[in-house]
């Protein structure tokens, strides 16, 4: 997830006269601002906008309601008031209901009693295909399907407080689940808060959430798991999310693949291969003035944008779909990708390293995790000696020396390992950006 920070450039309360006209169901309720917009936009920015969809009014919360949803949203975006979060109007929008455009490139869908490991690693992630594979948790008896209802996580984790924003310096916003779901059922903001949380498997309150899902057969394999838990980059995430919340367009961390199932509501994906420059997928020169750049933007507005702008160039290339409740989708890693929560779910992911992915994970992880990636190394040595090999190879074909980090006495130190797991709390998986695209998202938009 990404937000703004405190000197982000001031926003017009709505949205430019833009139009997603390739999507059939938003023409309708924005076709009339674009037209009136289509002379100049100069001239454009210069008139007083009008609203683009039909007013719905703010909620009004109980008082402890309202008192901390406003803390949370003056923490988690100190550019804007937390009564401006409902500005631009989208919740009198039809974003969440457009349909797939006719030429979205459909991605393969295939039913887990159906798909063997070897053929999903055949066909899927040996050359890096997306995939959605239906019916692992019901075939796979996970209590989340009982248990992870909005009515059932309400009433056993009400009290636990969860992770639903970051603040400017990095550090988690978090909030009572029971003040949460209150915020989430009446919500009208453009882009609401999103709980995100990497640490629900370490409080005593949470853990049992591990005890209602299961890894799928198909993602067994978990290399980074060798360093052990102190030391490996965070990797699971319990994700509830609000109609029309949502990440915008990044890549997940270490070149690690991701899987996500869906076990309440809908999303909306859409992902690039690797070989699309990361300026093209995330169409940031296609944000007009005075418009946000949120995930519920990219997906109204500058989506249609860039897909109009390449529509002649054969090399670019995206893949669109919705996800259901049942649904698990496999992301491989390099694949950039952006989500938009189109109504309010639940949803579980974990990001993972496998001998398919070794090579791009191995290239991330020695420059970004230098202390890991030797004692991975050195791991690897005892159960997996052809990855040292190619490890070796790969560093070989690429001019990269290693340092010796035999005496690093880091390794096997489980304090000093737990204190850098803190920090790493900030990397994020498959349906969120890492704290530093974050960073890098706010130093860009300082005015």
């Amino acid at each position: 997830m990404q937000r703004s920070d405190k000197k982000r450039r001031s926003r017009s309360p709505s949205l430019t006269a833009s139009s997603s006209s390739t999507s059939s169901s938003s023409s309708s309720s924005s076709s009339s601002s674009s037209s009136s917009s289509s002379s100049s936009e100069d001239e454009g920015s210069r008139r007083p906008r009008q609203p683009r969809f039909p007013y719905v009014a703010p909620p009004v919360f109980p008082a402890r309601v309202a008192a901390v949803v406003e803390d949370a949203k003056r923490k988690h975006r100190t550019d804007i008031k937390s009564h401006e979060w409902n500005r631009e109007g989208f919740a009198g929008s039809d974003v969440c209901e457009l349909p797939l455009p006719d030429e979205a490139n459909p991605i393969k869908r295939e039913h887990c009693i159906e798909l063997s490991v070897e053929r999903f690693i055949e066909e899927y992630e040996a050359p890096s295909v997306p995939v959605v594979i239906e019916g692992i948790p019901e075939a796979e008896g996970w209590g989340a399907v009982r248990n992870w209802t909005l009515k059932k996580l309400r009433k056993h984790y009400k009290r636990v407080q969860l992770k639903c924003g970051e603040d400017d310096d990095g550090k988690s916003v978090r909030m009572k689940f029971k003040h949460f779901a209150a915020y989430m059922a009446q919500q009208t903001d453009d882009s609401p808060l999103y709980i995100f949380d990497s640490t629900f498997d370490e409080k005593p309150a949470t853990r049992p959430l591990l005890a209602d899902y299961a890894v799928p057969r198909y993602f067994g394999e978990d290399l980074f798991a060798l360093v052990g838990e102190a030391r490996r980059p965070p990797y699971r995430w319990f994700l509830v999310g609000p109609k029309r919340s949502g990440t915008c367009v990044h890549v997940d961390p270490l070149g690690t693949s991701a899987w996500n199932t869906l076990l309440v509501g809908r999303k909306r994906w859409v992902l690039f291969p690797p070989d699309v420059p990361k300026a093209a997928a995330q169409g940031k020169r296609f944000v007009r003035p005075g418009e946000d750049d949120e995930a519920v933007n990219y997906f109204m507005d500058i989506l249609p944008r860039l897909k109009r702008a390449h529509a002649t160039d054969a090399s670019f290339r995206c893949v669109e779909l919705v996800q259901y409740p049942g649904d698990t989708i496999f992301v491989p890693g390099g694949w950039w990708h952006a989500v938009l929560n189109v109504e309010d779910s639940v949803a579980v992911t974990q990001n993972f390293c496998s001998a398919q992915n070794f090579a791009r994970v191995w290239r991330k992880t020695r420059v970004g995790r230098k202390g890991m990636a030797a004692k991975w190394l050195r791991r690897l040595a005892l159960t997996h000696p052809h990855l040292v090999a190619r490890a070796h190879a790969l560093n070989a074909q690429d001019h990269f020396v290693m340092r010796h980090y035999d005496d690093d006495p880091r390794d096997g130190n489980e304090a000093t390992g737990e204190k850098k797991q803190k920090k790493l709390k900030k990397m994020v998986g498959s349906d969120g950006e890492d704290h530093a695209a974050q960073a890098s998202r706010k130093k860009a938009k300082k005015a």
